[in-house]
């Protein structure tokens, strides 16, 4: 063959490598879940995708085979082909035995770079930047490939299966998908900007109810606004006039000694009828839902949805009443900032560098708002406040101060052994 017929011999062969190149990271990069989706909507060419992703070794078998077999003949006719054109060229410059050699090295040369370059880099860069669509196109191609090497690839698919067994090697991708792998394909297509920045946010959210408990979010004990049951009528009015909440605690003497609820509306409706207001008997009275401290969000939104309740009583491990949660507490934890009033807010940013911090605040709003490492021992404490008790190893007293991740930690305002509020700065570098 003259030099044309070789070179487009061997284009031929770099084609047929990009092909088996475009497979092999298609076929392995396609996303399950995507492909699941085009089936579903009718693209048979997804179902035969799938069905190559379920036998990995097979198809992997057959783009070695196809990979390695391009390769050596590209080798044998590269060095026939433009070893005796480079030889010739080099002979006007050098001795013929120099001219031999620098004509087969510049031959191998050549015809190695054109693999490296037209056969494998550009094809598997085109494969990455699109692997579904790049996989629904070779797919129909690589189940031929498979029928036409069916007993070679039986032959080294068995070899290497034994292998595998052998050394007691994973031989399957797990798709398991958790959480993180969520946030961060969110977190991507924000970035990409195909996922608003309040989708990202809530997507977030949703995941932190099953990490963040009652204390968090709740009303703390001596902040519960609660009835007793012998009060009187003057007494309630007062309460319910100066705290219009939904429903209130009704307790016998003391805030742990809970004999259930009344709701709002049962005493609007006693007072519109002109009826005496008394919490005396049980006619007001419903049963209160109480919860342990221990259980995460997501649990208490089962419990509000079973017992078809929206508020619950939290306690600790000695029965003692540790707050209020309401289904409110738990949408604005879902929701973030946009149901929080600014009278509400536990952060307040002062400046660029300094934040105004209410003790409760939980520490992974912290770590979001100033965009900082995660606190230590972050399993060991709930909030802010129990952060700087945590690490002081004491209640602070007002200007102690911790230094965590270029920020300074400083309480502020101390009430009845309470951090209320802590100034937060950033440490100059």
């Amino acid at each position: 063959m003259n030099l044309f017929e070789n070179t487009l011999l061997i284009g031929l062969l770099m084609l047929l490598s990009a092909f088996f190149s475009i497979s092999e990271i298609s076929l392995a990069a396609a996303r399950k879940l995507k492909l699941e989706q085009l089936r579903d909507d009718g693209d048979a060419r997804a179902a035969q995708v799938l069905a190559l992703q379920s036998q990995p070794g097979h198809f992997f078998t057959a783009i070695q085979i196809g990979l390695n077999t391009v390769a050596i003949l590209a080798g044998v006719l590269g060095e026939g082909a433009y070893a005796p054109a480079f030889s010739e060229l080099f002979s006007n410059i050098v001795a013929s035995d120099s001219a031999a050699t620098l004509g087969s090295i510049s031959s191998f040369v050549l015809v190695t770079a054109g693999f490296i370059l037209l056969a494998d880099l550009i094809p598997k860069r085109i494969a990455l930047a699109a692997p579904e669509a790049n996989a629904l196109r070779i797919a129909p191609l690589m189940l031929f490939c498979l029928k036409l090497l069916r007993p070679l690839i039986w032959v080294f698919n068995t070899i290497a299966t034994w292998v595998i067994n052998f050394f007691g090697l994973p031989a399957a991708r797990l798709e398991d998908i958790t959480p993180q792998d969520i946030v961060a394909l969110t977190n991507a297509g924000a970035e990409a900007g195909f996922v608003a920045p309040q989708e990202q946010q809530l997507i977030e959210n949703v995941f932190a109810l099953e990490i963040r408990t009652a204390p968090s979010t709740m009303t703390a004990r001596e902040s519960i606004i609660w009835l007793d049951r012998l009060e009187s009528e003057d007494s309630i009015r007062a309460k319910i006039s100066a705290n219009p909440h939904a429903k209130f605690p009704v307790c016998n003497g003391g805030i742990d000694r809970v004999v259930g609820y009344v709701d709002s509306k049962d005493i609007l409706s006693r007072l519109l009828n002109g009826e005496p207001l008394s919490l005396r008997g049980d006619t007001l009275l419903h049963t209160v839902l109480v919860l342990p401290e221990t259980l995460t969000l997501a649990e208490i939104i089962e419990h509000f949805k079973m017992m078809r309740e929206d508020f619950a009583l939290i306690i600790n491990e000695y029965a003692l009443i540790v707050g209020l949660i309401t289904f409110s507490d738990v949408s604005s934890t879902l929701m973030g900032n946009s149901l929080v009033t600014a009278a509400e807010e536990q952060i307040i940013q002062r400046d660029v560098d300094s934040w105004l911090v209410d003790g409760l605040t939980p520490v992974g709003d912290l770590e979001h708002v100033l965009d900082i490492e995660p606190f230590p021992d972050d399993d060991q404490y709930e909030t802010i406040a129990g952060f700087m008790m945590y690490v002081l190893r004491k209640v602070p007293r007002p200007t102690e101060s911790v230094i965590h991740a270029g920020f300074k930690f400083e309480v502020i305002d101390i009430d009845n052994h309470k951090i209320d509020q802590l100034l937060v700065t950033r440490v100059p570098k």
